[in-house]
């Protein structure tokens, strides 16, 4: 017996991060970062540079970092000659001033265990001193890490489940989780093998979406990989499910991955890809979202709430397995930092 396991990943619920915008004086030079600042709810921004100083609006249809879903003055709480807040303080101010501004921003139907998560646009030391103390309240989907990963269209239309397009592989993170997408050729924890959309209807709690998705995702691997021997090759099918918060918003869809067979409790690391290099080519939604992360110049934030998953015990390795449970995560892309996950 060889045990099934939750792998699961982490992508996002309420994440409050503190992602900071260049400073410098209104002028030219800062003209782009200033449109930043400028943003209102409904707008959407993306930037390149880990220092968003390269910071601009962009159609929201287009790739971008950040959906901004209002604006929060706390210069009430934080008059001018307040200390400029540390990395706790920016996750209580984010929580308290932008939470709601996102569930509301979605018509109260924010996924809080789906791909979006709260992020916050906040400024400088620069801005603060001088008394700026207005923030950009928004939406990011971003990899475990807290990198940025790119979002096409607003979020008000898209569906929120946290998914990964077919072709995705998975880092094995530290403490046993799952970390940001990598080339298929590193070491990695799950290779994503295909989605899979429940239909319409009540609420499947897990146990009931298990059997669903062992048979669907056993369907889906054999195709991905033309037929092949995961028994053999030391590897197994498994899956995600959605919670009902997820589902209560209209999130059904779920990821079907493969790994390598656990040791004991422990997720372990495998390395190449397991897709037919004779099958179709892949049917993705966005392709910029099935590369690798891109290592950003400064550290990130990390999600206020998140969960990780451990293996767990039963199941053949020839079957699918027991799913992974969904786990939120977001962050910022370049942010003061704390650590969570």
């Amino acid at each position: 017996m060889v045990g099934a396991f939750l792998g699961a990943f982490v992508l996002l619920m309420l994440s409050a991060f503190t992602s900071v915008l260049a400073g410098g004086p209104l002028g030219t030079k800062r003209e782009l970062v200033n449109a930043a600042y400028q943003a209102v709810a409904g707008e959407c921004l993306d930037w390149s540079k880990a220092d968003l100083s390269d910071a601009k609006k962009v159609d929201c249809s287009a790739a971008h970092k950040f959906e901004v879903t209002g604006l929060a003055d706390i210069t009430g709480a934080y008059p001018k000659e307040a200390p400029f807040p540390n990395a706790e303080a920016w996750e209580k101010i984010a929580q308290e001033q932008c939470a709601q501004a996102a569930t509301t921003y979605m018509g109260g139907k924010l996924d809080p265990d789906g791909k979006y998560g709260v992020s916050t646009l906040n400024p400088d030391e620069r801005r603060w001193s001088d008394g700026y103390r207005q923030l950009r309240c928004g939406l990011q989907v971003t990899a475990p890490s807290g990198a940025a990963l790119p979002s096409f269209g607003s979020a008000k239309t898209q569906d929120q489940s946290n998914v990964y397009d077919p072709g995705v592989c998975l880092a094995l993170g530290d403490k046993n989780t799952v970390g940001d997408p990598v080339d298929c050729a590193q070491p990695h924890a799950f290779e994503i093998v295909g989605v899979f959309q429940h239909p319409e209807g009540e609420f499947l709690a897990p146990e009931k979406q298990d059997p669903i998705m062992s048979e669907k995702c056993a369907a889906i691997a054999a195709e991905y990989t033309g037929g092949a021997d995961l028994k053999a090759k030391g590897l197994l099918v498994t899956w995600d499910t959605r919670s009902e918060k997820s589902w209560a918003v209209g999130s059904r869809k779920a990821n079907c991955k493969v790994g390598a067979v656990p040791q004991g409790e422990n997720l372990v690391a495998w390395s190449g890809s397991v897709r037919n290099p004779n099958g179709a080519p892949l049917t993705t939604s966005n392709p910029p979202q099935t590369t690798s992360v891109k290592p950003q110049d400064e550290p990130t934030g990390a999600p206020l709430h998140s969960e990780s998953g451990n293996p767990s015990q039963s199941g053949e390795p020839s079957q699918s397995n027991k799913p992974d449970k969904d786990k939120p995560s977001s962050s910022a892309p370049t942010t003061t930092t704390t650590e969570k996950r």
